[in-house]
């Protein structure tokens, strides 16, 4: 029994780290997007939601190379999302800031840019478990064999 219970709290434990660590990133990804002015291009700050990825020219974005910048490159922080065009989705890259050449950077901004990013990245990805989860939840709703989360 006693076992049972541990295991309980340690989820209980993991659960509330994980809503812990998204209001974190959340409140964080807010001030990167007021500090690097997106509002210009975006609007209100939910609206970066509505992008399908968000991506960087100029800044590297891998393990190997975080940070680092290709020179001769511009900076710049693009936003994707499909549109019909033709009767087809495409995808259509938007710029969402310009920073000019990535070598007249300074470093801080590089850095914030880079952080900005990965924070969207990572709230983007709670947004898809927050998705399956309530799919899942529908299906068990449903009785579609399926253990409610």
């Amino acid at each position: 029994m006693s076992d049972k219970l541990e295991r309980l709290r340690a989820l209980a434990e993991e659960l509330t780290s994980y809503e812990a660590d998204r209001k974190k990133n959340l409140k964080r990804l807010r001030e990167l997007f007021d500090r690097l002015e997106l509002r210009k291009k975006c609007g209100e700050f939910s609206s970066i939601f509505d992008y399908k990825a968000i991506n960087l020219s100029g800044i590297n974005l891998t393990m190997e190379s975080l940070g680092e910048i290709t020179e001769g490159k511009y900076a710049q922080i693009i936003g994707i999302k499909y549109v019909d065009q033709d009767g087809k989705r495409r995808a259509k890259n938007i710029n969402l800031r310009y920073f000019g050449r990535v070598e007249q950077l300074e470093k801080e901004i590089i850095d914030l840019i880079v952080e900005f990013v990965l924070r969207w990245r990572l709230e983007k990805s709670y947004r898809g478990v927050d998705h399956y989860r309530d799919l899942v939840k529908k299906c068990a709703a449903a009785g579609r064999n399926s253990e409610p989360i």
